[in-house]
């Protein structure tokens, strides 16, 4: 089998499905791309068994065939070329392949593409089209939240739920809730599924912030998503994702308004005199003055400053994990946030003063156990 492409349009190609190649010593083949040509079309794969992405490309071919092409090493050496035409030689019966570029031959060994796992393929699927910019923010502002613990897998991912009025993305660690809700997107008909962390980091990575068009299809075990020629499918949690909509309070008289990047600051500060395990600043509100303490009594660390702010309610004195709320606003692209409170021991809730008609942000957020 031989086949001629660009070294640039590979490249290129092969760094947006890298992200999913990981070292793997039970299944080296994991290890490698599948280059499978048809058509006089190249079509990578890359796969860990839970996530798989492929990806396009022309090349000048008169055979069709596949194989298994050690990734790491492929990556390096296109990384080191200059753009130009690459020859790849393939002997079918040792699997020896040799690259040939303008000055140069490199030879590798590659693997049988007849034993690299089979990719999943849409069957009984349902579809539904996105703009690429409401995926990306979504994700973008629901994977701070996503859980680590495997003892709760439902947590360990993102639950996306399709309603005929809205989409829902909600994420949880237990600490802290992410509701980031679409009101412009309109769904055939009810479901949810939940979708696992990796696969939405290495979307995030290549897919562009603009209006293009996704293609969303999904059964009761995968999820498939499409920009261009590039195709992500991913095995989707099977568990049940907690009832979240019991834990939102029902009622927070309190209001705290502040200025989001004066806040964050502040809370930055602050944290670097806190507890290193827990975190905890201290929130004091009384009137139109935010106090924030952090401090360390195991080294006589402590660190205070002082705020402005809009508040209506009764005085209150309220701990939160610093680096928690640090990323929670950082989810947040308003000015101005308003956090609504009630009583010490109860969740507080984030929401940007300001947003789009199209969007709607909710963060709740537990608080910790003030220790006098």
């Amino acid at each position: 089998m031989k086949f001629i492409v660009s070294s640039g349009s590979l490249l290129k190609q092969l760094q947006l499905i890298a992200g999913v190649v990981s070292t793997n010593t039970v299944l080296p083949i994991l290890e490698d791309f599948l280059f499978d040509i048809k058509d006089k079309k190249l079509i990578v794969f890359s796969t860990d068994l839970e996530t798989s992405m492929s990806s396009s490309l022309d090349v000048e071919a008169n055979e069709e065939g596949k194989i298994a092409i050690p990734a790491k090493l492929l990556m390096d050496i296109l990384k080191t070329l200059p753009e130009q035409p690459l020859t790849f030689s393939i002997n079918d019966q040792n699997l020896a392949i040799e690259i040939t570029s303008d000055k140069g031959k490199y030879r590798l060994t590659g693997e049988n593409g007849d034993d690299f796992p089979r990719i999943p393929v849409p069957e009984e699927t349902k579809e539904i089209k996105l703009p690429s910019s409401v995926i990306a923010n979504a994700i973008n502002k629901t994977l701070f939240a996503v859980g680590t613990d495997d003892m709760r897998p439902a947590m360990t991912g993102v639950l996306v739920e399709l309603d005929e009025e809205e989409i829902r993305f909600v994420s949880t660690d237990a600490h802290r809730l992410m509701m980031y809700k679409r009101k412009d997107v309109k769904c055939p008909q009810q479901h949810n599924f939940i979708v696992p962390k990796k696969p939405l980091m290495l979307l995030k990575n290549v897919l562009p912030e603009n209006e293009d068009m996704l293609v969303v299809s999904y059964n009761e075990n995968h999820l498939f998503v499409q920009h261009g020629s590039t195709k992500l499918i991913c095995r989707l949690i099977d568990a049940r994702f907690p009832d979240y909509k019991v834990v939102i309070p029902k009622e927070n008289p309190f209001r705290l308004v502040v200025n989001t990047n004066e806040f964050q600051g502040a809370l930055r500060r602050v944290s670097i005199f806190s507890n290193k395990s827990t975190s905890q600043i201290v929130l004091t509100i009384s009137g139109s003055e935010l106090q924030l303490a952090g401090q360390d009594v195991d080294f006589s660390f402590e660190g205070n400053e002082r705020m402005n702010c809009q508040y209506e309610g009764e005085d209150l004195q309220i701990a939160f994990n610093a680096k928690f709320m640090v990323e929670m606003l950082g989810a947040v692209d308003a000015k101005e946030v308003a956090i609504e409170l009630s009583t010490p021991n109860k969740a507080g809730i984030i929401r940007p003063l300001e947003q789009d008609e199209e969007e709607d942000i909710m963060i709740l957020v537990m608080p910790l156990m003030i220790n006098n």
